[in-house]
């Protein structure tokens, strides 16, 4: 669909925009978010293709907000009429309320990512082929693999914004990604390994086999260490987390805390603590939603606002949040273009898009042997998070023991316990190599799910608690 979303109603732009301006009219702030969206899916399982599933959706957000309340509707038909009855429920929230509505966000002409659809090459069936090459080259690896998952998925979405003074704002979002994942045996054993990439842009990249032949070798790589894993021990260890995706415990465990919904609600850990440190030294996070065809980039947030490369906590100390509008004014600090959505049937709130922490100045191999004994986590899978509380838990998909300076024997089932501001204090060394996650993270927050990214460099954090499996 490449004209505007406005011409696909019923009514003209102009009646269009008046009913917007009549709805927000009062109120300090609002919009209407209208959105096209196309998705595929393809998965092939256990040697066959199990699903395949394309879908298209549009549909419209209205929305005023009023202080601290929100009036929000959202259809799927795009008419006049749907727009009016959407305007009469969300102006409800204007009753005996009278605001002055904010100033828009500030445009730009920057461009993150090619409006190119990546649902539309390769074709369905190069896709379909692509996957049965990458389970015959994962089972003809290795004798012990037994089962093979490999899914490419794709989404193209269109989004328009509509603000109460008439400016539009467009964004046309491609996203793709690739994953694989292994089950590998040895006679009553079985583990498993995956591995992913993704981001903005075309299937181009991803489709050339070096390309692929990495993400499954690497998924391979990963259930085989598994396989000849020991029960990892608890207790209390000093940890060393790898480069790149393990940054997905500085977004859970510290990230979502420095979301301006929690600060400004004082739900959060890091509530009323700007300007105080609540890092080690040398600890810089950022949350960045401008780096080109990154999953989690967007050239602007489903407000309309322009991303930007937010530092959050700089040299230990705690000096941003992340916010959208409405949070963004009542706590009198400025809108940061983290005001997203999943789609155009949720409200925005404030979301992480690309989060991590910046590079020290030391190697990981000196980081390593300087730990006499502890773990080296290389990956995580789930983990739980209390925002509030700050406290963690994270299982490691892949890690090691680190004995004397060296990585030793691979060890399994280690669950990394914590406190997100506690932790950040036991950050002692930084390293130099700071790598993003390949684009596989999607996030979930208040039953929303968005595309971000996460990043570290490696790092050592002193006297960690872990839980393991070791009889």
């Amino acid at each position: 669909m490449s004209k505007s979303l406005l011409q696909q109603f019923d009514v003209s732009e102009d009646r269009l925009k008046a009913i917007v301006s009549d709805t927000i009219a009062g109120a300090d702030d609002g919009e209407l978010f209208l959105e096209y969206s196309e998705a595929e899916a393809l998965t092939f399982d256990n040697g066959r293709l199990k699903t395949a599933n394309f879908n298209t959706e549009q549909g419209f957000g209205l929305r005023a907000v009023a202080g601290e309340a929100t009036g929000y509707a959202h259809s799927s038909e795009l008419s006049e009429s749907a727009l009016l009855r959407a305007a009469d429920a969300v102006a409800a929230v204007k009753g005996g309320y009278s605001g002055t509505l904010a100033d828009a966000p500030a445009r730009t002409n920057r461009h993150l990512y090619a409006d190119e659809n990546p649902i539309a090459a390769p074709g369905f069936e190069a896709k379909a082929r692509l996957l049965t090459e990458i389970d015959a080259y994962v089972r003809g690896s290795d004798p012990r693999v037994r089962q093979v998952t490999a899914s490419l998925a794709a989404s193209w979405q269109h989004v328009e914004i509509v603000r109460g003074d008439g400016q539009v704002v467009r964004d046309i979002r491609p996203l793709v990604r690739m994953n694989v994942s292994v089950v590998v045996g040895d006679g009553d054993r079985q583990e498993t390994g995956s591995y992913g990439m993704g981001g903005r842009k075309s299937f181009g990249d991803f489709l050339a086999e070096d390309n692929w032949h990495f993400v499954a070798d690497e998924a391979l790589r990963q259930a085989l260490v598994n396989l000849s894993a020991a029960p990892a021990p608890a207790g209390t260890f000093d940890i060393v987390l790898s480069a790149g995706w393990p940054g997905i415990m500085l977004h859970e465990a510290v990230g979502h805390g420095l979301e301006g919904d929690f600060n400004r609600k004082k739900t959060s850990a890091f509530a009323d603590l700007l300007g105080k440190q609540v890092a080690a030294k040398g600890v810089t996070v950022v949350d960045d939603g401008t780096i080109p065809e990154r999953r989690g980039s967007i050239t602007v947030d489903d407000e309309g606002t322009p991303s930007a490369r937010n530092v959050l906590i700089e040299d230990g100390k705690l000096v941003g949040y992340m916010q959208d509008r409405q949070n963004a004014r009542l706590m009198g600090m400025k809108a940061t273009g983290n005001g997203r959505r999943e789609s155009y049937a949720h409200q925005p709130m404030p979301r992480m898009t690309n989060t991590y922490m910046t590079a020290g100045d030391m190697t990981p191999e000196e980081i390593i042997a300087s730990v006499k004994k502890g773990i080296y986590a290389v990956s995580f899978g789930g983990g739980q998070v209390d925002i509030t509380s700050g406290k963690f838990v994270f299982g490691c998909t892949e890690a090691y023991m680190i004995e004397d300076g060296k990585v030793t024997q691979p060890i399994k089932g280690a669950m990394l316990i914590g406190n997100g501001p506690d932790a950040m204090h036991r950050v002692t060394m930084v390293g130099n190599d700071m790598k993003l996650d390949p684009g596989i993270g999607t996030c979930g927050k208040a039953g929303q799910g968005v595309p971000v990214g996460v990043g570290q460099p490696h790092l050592r954090m002193n006297q960690m608690t872990v839980g393991g499996t070791q009889a």
